[in-house]
């Protein structure tokens, strides 16, 4: 969450920001949270200034039983008793305050960076590579017509799937619902083989392998900001009050909540695979059909902790492990800026990794990468201590697919058949065990 800080020293600089973002009553609700923690410091004040008169006065007590001065004595004891009763009205006063202001604060997006583009929705996202064609300055996803000219007609891969026994969508039906598909055969090697790819990458620069739980307490989900923004989308066990995660970044970026981590450590490179569960509520149409849009799904996350003065440089190091994996799997890409309106709640400043669909003829987002500055670590009490002063402070984190696999898969299968069968790229050769699905 943004900081009272940055709130109350540069009030003006977060509206915008959040009118950037398109969020709704920004000025009201920063307005209400300045309201809040005025109240809340009014109450902590008054209440210091009893506890201090509180204290003289008991001092005084003793020297007035001594001097015999019973009966005064008697009435600075019943002024001290009147201010423990107003005092625990204060307290209570600044406890409510206080758990308002959480509330309010929580309900308040992070603010993003000035290079994020304005715009409303993904239309207005910005170009900034493609792999098919040179990008123009403020080149937008509106701008964009056809990019691949090819009469041969291809077949989308859920037609695929079922040619070549990869996929069963309607068995997936039958065991769970819509959205669960069954691997088999061919098709469940090429998803370990894009996993165990994914994590070899991803610990040859660096990163530490981590192998989390998959359901997560409500606290880890309020931690990375998915509650309570999106409760909605999320699995939830109501018994035990516990979450089944949407995404690795929720558990591995928990491990670090309410820890102080030494700048001589940072930053901190973690990987992980998981599945991931998404209720995708609403969901509907072409968009959602094959592998468009899962409610389970497998993919390999990168986080990073970092000092603020080194995380831009943290986020370009991610957005070229990104690309890089996708020219490995001589995919047709494209990467973009993501503008206001298009950000998710947490994140300060996003780029969007697409792959391109040749059946569909359409970009399918396979990766997000986000610097969330410090919004994520103060919900997380995650912390920087300095090694020249001792001193803390927030830290920084990020955190990208580093991928998913659905729609990679997708485009692996449409753009790379041909009458032999469905090619594999020379990365995955050594884990599939062959250059070709016949």
């Amino acid at each position: 969450m943004l900081t009272l800080k940055l709130i109350t020293e540069e009030t003006e600089r977060v509206i915008r920001g959040l009118e950037k973002k398109h969020f709704s009553g920004a000025r009201e609700a920063i307005r209400q949270v300045m309201d809040t923690d005025k109240a809340r410091r009014e109450a902590q004040t008054e209440l210091d200034r009893n506890l201090s008169e509180a204290k003289k006065l008991a001092a005084e007590i003793g020297g007035l039983m001594k001097q015999g001065k019973k009966e005064e004595a008697e009435q600075v004891k019943a002024r001290v008793a009147r201010l423990k009763e107003t005092n625990k009205e204060l307290e209570q006063r600044k406890e409510e305050a206080e758990k308002s202001l959480v509330q309010q604060l929580c309900q308040i997006p992070n603010i993003p960076y000035d290079e994020v583009p304005e715009g409303c929705g993904a239309e207005d996202n910005m170009v900034v590579k493609s792999s098919l064609r040179e990008c123009k300055e403020g080149d937008t996803v509106g701008n964009w017509t056809t990019v691949v000219e090819n009469g041969e007609a291809k077949e989308p891969h859920w037609e695929l799937a079922k040619k070549y026994n990869l996929i069963d969508f309607d068995l997936g039906v039958k065991i769970t619902g819509a959205g669960f598909p069954v691997y088999r055969g061919w098709g469940a090697r090429l998803q370990r083989a894009l996993i165990n790819f994914f994590l070899d990458e991803a610990r040859a620069a660096g990163y530490e392998e981590i192998m989390p739980p998959t359901v997560v307490n409500a606290a880890s989900g309020y931690g990375t900001g998915q509650l309570p923004d999106k409760e909605g989308q999320m699995y939830h066990a109501n018994l035990d009050d516990l979450y089944l995660i949407p995404t690795a970044e929720v558990p591995v970026t928990n491990i670090y909540r309410d820890v102080i981590i030494d700048e001589k450590d940072l930053p901190v490179k973690n990987c992980a695979y998981t599945q991931c569960f998404r209720r995708e509520a609403g969901s509907y149409g072409k968009d959602v059909r094959g592998l468009n849009r899962l409610h389970e799904f497998s993919k390999v996350e990168i986080v990073r902790i970092d000092t603020p003065e080194h995380s831009a440089e943290s986020h370009k190091e991610m957005l070229e492990h990104v690309e890089g994996l996708l020219k490995k799997l001589e995919l047709p890409y494209r990467i973009l800026r993501l503008c206001g309106g298009d950000m998710s709640f947490t994140s300060s400043v996003c780029y969007d990794f697409e792959v391109y669909s040749e059946a569909q003829k359409r970009w399918l987002e396979v990766s997000s990468v986000s610097n969330f500055d410090t919004y994520q670590a103060n919900r997380l009490k995650c912390r920087v201590r300095r090694t020249a002063d001792k001193k803390t402070e927030i830290a920084h984190t990020l955190n990208g697919s580093a991928l998913a696999l659905p729609r990679i898969v997708a485009a692996l299968l449409e753009n790379n058949q041909t009458d032999e069968g469905i090619r594999i790229p020379k990365a995955l050769v050594p884990y599939m065990g062959t250059d070709i699905i016949k």
